[in-house]
């Protein structure tokens, strides 16, 4: 620890497990008083009780009102807000012809809504604290078409068109933002989903790991998506804004 985010309060969505998880002990780390929030509340409690000086609140960012409360309690409880991660996600696994529209809003109200009423919420708060900066977790999905996963991909771009569009109209509010796009990181999330994926691409139980193998060379560890969360939340990336960090192990770039 040196302290890299001493005094700044931070929310994070969706850090009951996962990278989000990481992200706030990482913050935690660095000397910031985090607001470990998750619709899960004991995932919640869990994490918070490995960060000191760390509070939990249950919320379920597709629900305004409860988005608004966790913003309200953070400020009640730390008097400020300086860093954002909108996080929360979830996903489904098959192709776009047998996805309902239930399924596709259920997707899109917790990974786009949920961002946009975390930071919508958030701004004013943010900004009475003098500015910060807003860590958007977007995916290397949103870079190219991603077979069934396609309301998950079509969220996450969204999600990193909206960075750009924040950093354009908050960069003289001192408030930057920017978007990590992870890889296949080795999370629940895309544990849960691995057998989905070996079934609709013709792979033996197993399979999945080792298509990974190919592209991105191993799982991505959640720490090193936490490394960069840092990275964008500090000052060391004061000149950021607008970003799109890949983190992938070099699968976008990979031919095979």
């Amino acid at each position: 620890m040196v302290g890299l985010l001493a005094e700044k309060v931070a929310i994070v969505t969706g850090a009951g497990a996962g990278i989000g998880a990481a992200i706030a002990r990482a913050y935690g780390a660095e000397g910031a008083r985090v607001v470990v929030s998750d619709i899960n509340g004991d995932a919640a409690k869990d994490v918070s009780a490995s960060i000191a000086g760390s509070i939990a609140v249950t919320a379920d960012v597709s629900e305004e009102k409860q988005v608004q409360e966790l913003v309200e309690r953070t400020v009640a409880e730390f008097g400020g807000l300086h860093v954002v991660v909108p996080n929360a996600g979830i996903a489904t696994t098959k192709p776009l012809a047998q996805t309902s529209f239930e399924e596709w809003r259920k997707v899109m109200s917790v990974d786009l809504d949920g961002v946009f009423l975390t930071i919508r919420h958030s701004l004013p708060a943010m900004l009475e604290s003098g500015g910060g900066s807003i860590v958007t977790i977007s995916s290397i999905s949103s870079t190219t078409g991603s077979a069934l996963i396609g309301s998950y991909a079509a969220a996450k771009a969204a999600v990193r068109n909206l960075t750009e569009t924040l950093s354009a109209e908050l960069r003289f509010q001192n408030i930057r933002a920017n978007a990590l796009l992870p890889g296949f990181i080795d999370t629940d999330l895309v544990k849960t989903h691995q057998s989905s994926f070996e079934e609709a691409l013709g792979l033996e139980a197993g399979g999945f790991d080792d298509l990974i193998t190919t592209k991105q060379t191993r799982y991505g560890r959640t720490e090193e998506v936490a490394a960069a969360a840092v990275f964008f939340a500090s000052d060391q990336s004061s000149w950021c804004n607008g970003s799109s960090l890949i983190l992938d192990g070099g699968f976008k770039a990979a031919l095979l």
